[in-house]
């Protein structure tokens, strides 16, 4: 049993009977009244997000997970395939278990939350970053960069993702898997 003092991101606990990750939290002291914990959490089954407040102290029954490293190999439906880097074998997970199922190159290295008990794979940890290459982006217009300007452009996964007017196709791109955004242009 763990306490509220011990939330932290990617903690996975089990509420109202189900096993929830905790995605974000805050903790929050009001100058009046005891303080509590803001959570957002989602269930690493059915992949909805639930926002909750724990008061200060509160006890939750956090899981115990290890972490694996697995290649993504290819999608199949709504299933995605993976091969564990150490000994091959071969997983199949539900998108809901995946953040930016969209932003998933074939080959990329994640890491893949089990739980101790059962052995059972709960989430997918994407890498804070992936550069992918810009498939299709409509010509930017020049004198149109007063602000800044964004346009849609479509990745080599089939993601959409909004990028600066600069960015042409052929380029690559670094994308923040965690909000989908735009970081940077990438040279070779």
């Amino acid at each position: 049993m763990a306490s509220t003092s011990d939330i932290r991101k990617g903690l996975c606990i089990r509420y109202n009977n189900d096993i929830y990750k905790i995605i974000e939290f805050l903790h929050v002291k009001p100058g009046k009244g005891p303080a509590f914990v803001r959570t957002k959490l989602r269930s690493v089954t059915n992949g909805k997000v639930l926002d909750n407040t724990f008061s200060a102290g509160h006890k939750i029954d956090d899981v115990r997970v290890e972490t694996r490293s697995y290649q993504y190999l290819y999608p199949e439906g709504e299933t995605y395939h993976f091969m564990n880097t150490d000994d091959y074998n071969q997983i199949t997970l539900q998108e809901s278990s995946l953040d930016a199922p969209g932003l998933l190159k074939e080959g990329e290295i994640v890491t893949i939350l089990f739980n101790t008990e059962d052995s059972m794979p709960l989430s997918v940890d994407m890498p804070a970053s992936v550069v992918l290459s810009v498939t299709y982006a409509e010509p930017g217009v020049k004198g149109n960069t007063a602000t800044n300007a964004t346009k849609p452009a479509t990745v080599e996964t089939g993601a959409e993702v909004n990028v600066p007017l600069f960015i042409n196709e052929g380029d690559k791109i670094k994308i923040d898997t965690a909000t989908g955004s735009y970081m940077e242009r990438v040279k070779e």
